[in-house]
């Protein structure tokens, strides 16, 4: 019996990872610098206006990469202001924690990310506000990464900070396919 095209599946298909990862990447790539960077404005300003932002001593923040929402001046002034800003430095599988001193102890490490120099920062439990990069989010906070797992790994560390998604409005989906362990955030911000 052959099947006429229509009629091979009667439901629609969920997006795989993979196919999420793709279209988010054309998404970016698709969208001028310019308009990029009035976005990135836009989610930061969101961001500095949380009463948890404004009160948080210590914060993880993230270097941003080319294409996630900017972040290096949100890192200069939350330091400015006094605030401990820790960054995420890929060691191996893991991400540690580091205390950003000032652009001028920043190297380039693994995937061409700014990464700070100096010890491990471990106090997890004094981290209020975690600030996170994700190539897509949903309203709800689930979070779809890049697929290497470092914040899968390290989310459930920080057991007391408040977890928020940073992201450009065409990053937040619908839905997301997920596992029950995953960490949700708390919050999305775009």
């Amino acid at each position: 019996m052959k099947l006429h095209a229509h009629t091979r599946t009667s439901f629609i298909m969920s997006p795989t990872k993979q196919e999420i990862r793709r279209n988010i990447r054309q998404l970016k790539a698709d969208t001028p610098a310019d308009e990029r960077e009035r976005l990135s404005a836009e989610a930061c300003d969101h961001l500095r206006q949380l009463p948890e932002w404004r009160t948080a001593q210590t914060v993880l923040l993230f270097a941003a990469l080319p294409d996630e929402v900017a972040t290096q001046a949100l890192i200069a002034e939350a330091a400015a202001a006094g605030k401990r800003v820790l960054l995420p430095v890929v060691q191996g599988k893991e991400l540690e924690l580091r205390i950003y001193t000032g652009d001028e102890n920043l190297r380039e490490g693994a995937f061409h990310i700014a990464e700070p120099e100096g010890k491990a920062f471990t106090a997890f439990e004094e981290i209020e506000l975690a600030v996170v990069p994700g190539v897509a989010f949903t309203h709800k906070g689930h979070r779809l990464g890049r697929g290497r797992g470092y914040y899968d790994r390290l989310l459930p560390q920080l057991t007391v900070a408040l977890k928020v998604g940073l992201c450009w409005p065409f990053q937040l989906l619908d839905n997301l396919p997920h596992e029950p362990h995953d960490i949700m955030m708390d919050l999305v911000i775009c």
